[in-house]
């Protein structure tokens, strides 16, 4: 079985993406951005020059996560890799306070098996729902966390984890099932450009 086909994607190639993508993102209105770190962090930014909070006008903030699938850190074992979500960062332990009433956008670079983003929503729910039962049940509904999510690539392959029905959900484009290389993976990017460049020759 050879090694399994890479494509290498460019800043631009994702800057461009991301920037199409916002003109449906708008729909939603986020007013918070979560991106799952590392790999959200730039989309997040470069979503954020594209959205506008929409009732302040103002930047809209990105907060972090940590969440890891594939990664092996101290004290996985080989059997957790890529299949138990290991939580590395969160918002801290006012994170249902913080999501309360709030529009929020999660960012990951790409949807895989899908177990990443199922984790991220039900935990952050979860959260949510701790702080919504602390409330009157009167002020409950307007208090509800509105979850949306946007990944740069969707793999068009079967999903290993779900997303709740009344999640909207965004893409900025779908892919095979192929090995995507992003810029800020690479240690010379100007080979990594190169590369990119090469592959659309063919």
């Amino acid at each position: 079985m050879g090694e399994p086909e890479h494509l290498h994607m460019t800043y631009n190639d994702i800057h461009n993406l991301i920037r199409a993508a916002a003109d449906r993102i708008a729909e939603f209105k986020p007013d918070m951005l979560i991106a799952i770190g590392g790999r959200g962090f730039f989309p997040a930014r470069v979503m954020r020059t594209f959205l506008k909070d929409t009732a302040t006008k103002r930047n809209i903030p990105i907060h972090a996560i940590g969440l890891s699938l594939y990664e092996s850190l101290p004290g996985t074992t080989a059997e957790q890799i890529g299949n138990e979500v290991i939580r590395t960062q969160w918002l801290g332990p006012e994170s249902g306070r913080i999501l309360l009433g709030r529009r929020a956008l999660i960012v990951d670079e790409v949807d895989d098996s899908r177990k990443t983003l199922q984790y991220a929503i039900s935990e952050l729910q979860k959260d949510v729902e701790r702080e919504l039962a602390a409330l009157p049940e009167s002020e409950r509904k307007a208090q509800r966390t509105q979850f949306a999510v946007f990944v740069v690539h969707n793999k068009l392959k079967p999903k290993l984890g779900e997303l709740p029905p009344d999640v909207p959900y965004y893409a900025g484009d779908e892919v095979e099932d192929v090995w995507l290389d992003y810029p800020w993976e690479a240690v010379d990017i100007d080979e990594h450009d190169r590369l990119a460049f090469a592959e659309r020759q063919h």
